[in-house]
């Protein structure tokens, strides 16, 4: 793969594994991770209206993310930092109660049966991102299609590990994709949900 000048700013984590800790200050930072940004044209809008923000916008296509640092340096913007990886190797890598808010917009909702093992949003994942995000942090979650929506809603329900309030979604009310920007000019309707991150339920050993 020949190199691009923006690759110098993109951290690319395909073949690697490790902590992000060492190079991050979680801990002092409002944290915010796009997983799946695509383009980025989100996470541009989220990084001009929080500069403030860490922001990481995570994606497995070069194309994307070139895209994405082209416009944050034309833009000025230097609190977003694009990581080529896949989702779920990205979340391993993550350390514990570090994402105060996670945005999971459009995903593939992989609608066949037969490709239901490909689906993102499953009930493993939901344990894996709840370790990521702090207590109170917020999951951000989008999507065009109902099937997968009321698919998602009931995964997350179960799992018990979040709460629905979709409220909080105001302050990113004006923050939209390129995508869903184009669905909306068709009339069609993506439809966004947030939920909070409950604290694990504490166990007592009965000996």
């Amino acid at each position: 793969m020949r190199s691009k000048p923006e690759d110098q700013y993109i951290k690319f984590m395909t073949e690697t594994y490790g902590s992000l800790r060492n190079e991050f200050d979680f801990t002092n930072n409002f944290t915010e991770l796009d997983l799946g940004c695509g383009k980025g044209s989100f996470t541009t809008q989220l990084g001009l209206k929080f500069p403030e923000h860490l922001i990481f916008a995570a994606d497995i296509m070069i194309g994307r993310l070139r895209k994405l640092q082209k416009r944050n340096q034309r833009e000025g913007i230097s609190n977003i930092h694009p990581i080529r990886v896949e989702a779920r190797h990205l979340i391993a890598m993550i350390p514990d109660n570090s994402i105060d808010r996670l945005h999971i917009l459009c995903p593939d909702p992989w609608p066949k049966d037969k490709h239901r093992a490909n689906r993102l949003m499953c009930s493993d994942f939901m344990a894996q991102i709840h370790r990521i995000i702090k207590t109170g942090g917020h999951f951000h979650f989008s999507t065009d299609d109902m099937q997968y929506h009321d698919i998602v809603r009931n995964v997350v329900s179960k799992s018990g590990l979040f709460e629905e309030n979709s409220e909080l979604l105001a302050e990113l009310k004006e923050i939209k994709s390129d995508f869903e920007i184009r669905w909306n000019s068709q009339g069609k309707e993506v439809h966004h949900f947030l939920w909070v991150a409950k604290p694990l339920p504490s166990y007592t050993s009965v000996h």
